[in-house]
């Protein structure tokens, strides 16, 4: 914080620039970005996934709050998205970029994660359950656009109404939903 105004962090705002530019309106906002930030910087050491990279909005928030031992495995299938997250976050050796198919990755995965933003549709929509076998117990799993917007299509309006009823019933997890943003839901994982 300076001068009483929360940072963002550097890459950010040249990411957006950039986005605008290619036409990519589905970049993280600031209140989003803010609480990824926090939630990464609550797991020292963490092992951080992102499925939907975009342009890297929301990678560049959540590697302003990792510390020097975390690291992050980010995902997308549009390698033209995702160059631009490449241009300015792949400098930083906390970050592996993956530009394959989510539920081809989400189905070849082996390890598990502390922290994992599941930012399209296979890790939040499709494969939910495997998805979440691959949080650790006390990890973080965050979605956003949970909220009726008109923004948003009606399809998939119904299908984030479903999902949310879905993580309320889930015995492993603690919700919570938070108005705010986009509308966003936080769980916790507390069993197996």
């Amino acid at each position: 914080m300076e001068n009483g105004v929360i940072q963002v962090p550097e890459a950010y705002l040249r990411i957006l620039q950039e986005s605008d530019l290619l036409g990519f309106g589905q970049s993280c906002d600031r209140k989003t970005g803010f609480l990824l930030k926090g939630l990464a910087a609550s797991k020292p050491g963490g092992s951080f996934l992102e499925l939907g990279t975009g342009t890297g909005a929301s990678a560049s928030w959540i590697m302003d709050g990792m510390d020097e031992g975390s690291k992050l495995t980010t995902v997308d299938i549009d390698s033209t998205v995702q160059s631009i997250a490449r241009k300015y976050l792949g400098n930083d050796s906390r970050i592996t970029f993956c530009c394959e198919d989510g539920a081809a990755f989400i189905n070849s995965l082996s390890e598990g994660f502390d922290f994992i933003f599941a930012d399209t549709w296979p890790g939040k929509f499709e494969l939910l359950d495997k998805t979440l076998d691959h949080l650790n117990i006390g990890g973080f799993y965050v979605i956003h656009d949970v909220f009726p917007q008109q923004k948003l299509p009606e399809g998939f309006r119904i299908k984030a109404t479903k999902l949310l009823k879905t993580l309320q019933d889930r015995p492993d997890l603690d919700i919570t939903e938070l108005d705010w943003a986009t509308g966003l839901v936080l769980a916790v994982k507390t069993a197996v």
